[in-house]
């Protein structure tokens, strides 16, 4: 018997169609969000800009930062209209608002400090689009599988979210070797595909709750949100002789802003018919500890990527004869280990959770990924390439392991038109936990190396015939000018020491100290020490992470049921936490 279009929308082909589609647009965002790190000094090199210069590290810390800060911004809020308007249709325009940022990045028509504030703005604009995509794709899967299949489908989209982050780091090092403007082009004929296809394609098959718009939340959780992520923006540029800003008065504004309007928020939410973020959501243990978890797996991780890379291109790579500036692509081919590890692992577990539940796989998860934080702590900063790839590989595993059972279980545990907000909750932690992991673990290996690294450098120079007083002045400048060199894969002391130092020392003396190994050899000891400071508190995350989610309850699924039923019930059981014991409304497997 033929079936009807509605029967195929709906039937067993819709939820692979929606799981295809989700895929596609999660893995495009999330390889955008990392595409950009390792092609930054191309995107430069072709706008005409130093971006070590004092008056363009803003570009470069928006650039690297904006897209993820505006996701995390607007995530919740559009999760919530999705519930409200649509899902599907959020995510839709979503596809095509990212699609056209990223035909207007590719054409960027200005060169200098204009080229680059023009790429800066619309990036934001393309992380407005990503916002959407990452708010209503979990629960279009959600909506569209059962829940015996969803550990499976949330595992394969979260391989695209995770592992599409580090294939950017690739695919970024790839195609800046040929023109900067292919970072930005290699979005668009995936954007188009996906957003006709989605439009011809998707259907919203979940719950609705018509409701009013939570104006005076969303405005001050944007505000508030903003002024905090742009706090630690520039808290952790440099600001008058200190290393770091965070003592900077506009700093200083901005948390202060920021943590006020966000506790009005809170006010709001409580108080408010229909609230933007729904923190009765909190009150269902699956989801409460699930997202915690989340939370400070997403600093962790976002900590790991960015230290990783520095620890490649600074250290690593020039030691064992790569030019720096080879060494972007290079570092994002030698972390493969990793994202295979994440590519095997996360479907099998969400396969498995769908049997077993998420508890034991994804405790667990966190737990190895915490151990391979060990493992990196105790290789020297020189290592040997198989121990560093199988402990990175062990990290990849555990991620997996973790995030695809942990994301299927929190978004089991909602109500159906709740999927959402709570779907907006979740990349919210996730974006968040990012720009938040840039902040602190920069600043913590900032700290590292102020307390170590000038006299190794003073030392360094002065033994190689650098003047006292250059050495001095080179030796004192913020550590965060070496980080960022070496990131961009710059040479650091051939531009630091320039052509004055070039007339005071010998050839072979230049050659030394502007080759690959003097610079890596004097960092080492100090980057080990930020190194120590940094994976200590990963380690740290990683297993109070691992105690929420041990704390999480059995396998819990909630019915097709509204917010309100499902709070009347926990006030009829004496305000049990789902899982101990089962409500009737729910389902526990």
């Amino acid at each position: 018997m033929k079936l009807k279009k509605s029967d195929r929308l709906t039937g067993d082909n819709y939820k692979w169609i929606a799981l295809t589609n989700t895929t596609l647009g999660i893995f495009m965002a999330t390889i955008n969000s990392s595409i950009i790190l390792i092609s930054l000094p191309a995107i430069f090199r072709g706008v005409g800009i130093n971006p070590l210069s004092p008056g363009n590290v803003g570009y470069l810390l928006w650039l690297l930062m904006g897209y993820m800060l505006v996701t995390a911004v607007l995530v919740v809020s559009l999760g919530r209209l999705g519930d409200i308007m649509g899902r599907v249709r959020i995510y839709n325009f979503g596809f095509a608002v990212f699609s056209f940022a990223s035909v207007v990045l590719a054409s960027d028509p200005f060169h200098a400090g204009a080229g680059a504030l023009w790429l800066v703005l619309w990036r934001l604009v393309q992380g407005v689009g990503g916002a959407m995509l990452f708010a209503n794709s979990s629960a279009i899967i959600v909506d569209a599988f059962p829940a015996e299949q969803r550990g499976l489908a949330m595992g394969i989209n979260q391989v695209a979210a995770i592992g599409g982050s580090f294939i950017g780091l690739i695919a970024g090092g790839l195609l800046s070797i040929g023109d900067w403007r292919l970072v930005f082009w290699v979005s668009v004929p995936f954007g188009i595909i996906g957003t006709f296809w989605g439009y011809h394609s998707l259907r919203d098959n979940g719950k609705r709750s018509p409701a009013r718009i939570d104006w005076w939340g969303n405005i001050t959780f944007a505000i508030g949100l903003t002024s905090v992520l742009i706090a630690i923006v520039y808290g952790i540029q440099p600001y008058g002789t200190s290393s770091m800003g965070w003592g900077a008065p506009k700093v200083i504004a901005g948390f202060i802003v920021g943590i006020t309007l966000l506790i009005i928020f809170l006010v709001i939410e409580l108080r408010v018919e229909s609230p933007m973020f729904n923190l009765r959501l909190f009150k269902i243990r699956a989801f409460a500890t699930g997202s915690i978890a989340g939370l400070l797996a997403a600093i962790a991780r976002g900590g790991l990527q960015f230290m990783l890379i520095i620890w490649l291109q600074g250290i690593w790579l020039p030691l064992h004869g790569y030019a720096y500036d080879a060494t972007p692509l290079w570092a994002g081919i030698y972390l493969l280990p990793l994202t295979i590890g994440f590519l095997l692992a996360g479907p099998i577990s969400g396969f498995l959770s769908d049997r077993h539940g998420a508890r034991i796989l994804s405790t667990s998860g966190l737990v190895l990924f915490g151990a391979s934080f060990v493992g990196l702590l105790l290789v020297p900063t020189n290592f040997h390439y198989l121990w560093f790839a199988i402990l990175v590989f062990l990290n990849g595993v555990g991620g997996g392991m973790f995030s695809a059972p942990n994301t299927t279980a929190i978004m089991n545990s909602v109500p159906a038109n709740q999927r959402g907000g709570a779907a907006g909750i979740q990349a919210a932690f996730m974006n968040s936990g990012m720009v938040l992991s840039m902040g602190i673990f920069f600043s913590l290996m900032i700290v590292g190396l102020t307390n170590s690294l000038p006299k190794a450098m003073f030392n360094g120079l002065t033994a190689h015939g650098v003047a006292a007083d250059q050495a001095h002045h080179i030796a004192s400048l913020p550590a965060v000018g070496s980080l960022f060199s070496s990131f961009l894969g710059y040479n650091p002391l051939q531009s630091l020491l320039g052509s004055q130092a070039a007339t005071h020392v010998t050839n072979v003396q230049w050659a030394t100290l502007t080759g690959k190994h003097f610079f890596p050899n004097l960092i080492q000891i100090p980057f080990h020490d930020g190194l120590v400071i940094v994976f200590a508190l990963a380690i740290a995350m990683s297993v109070i992470g691992a105690l929420f989610s041990a704390f999480r309850g059995n396998r819990y699924v909630h019915e097709e049921h509204s917010m309100h039923e499902h709070v009347g019930d926990m006030t009829l059981s004496g305000g049990a936490f789902p899982g101990e014991p089962a409500m009737e409304s729910d389902v526990v497997r």
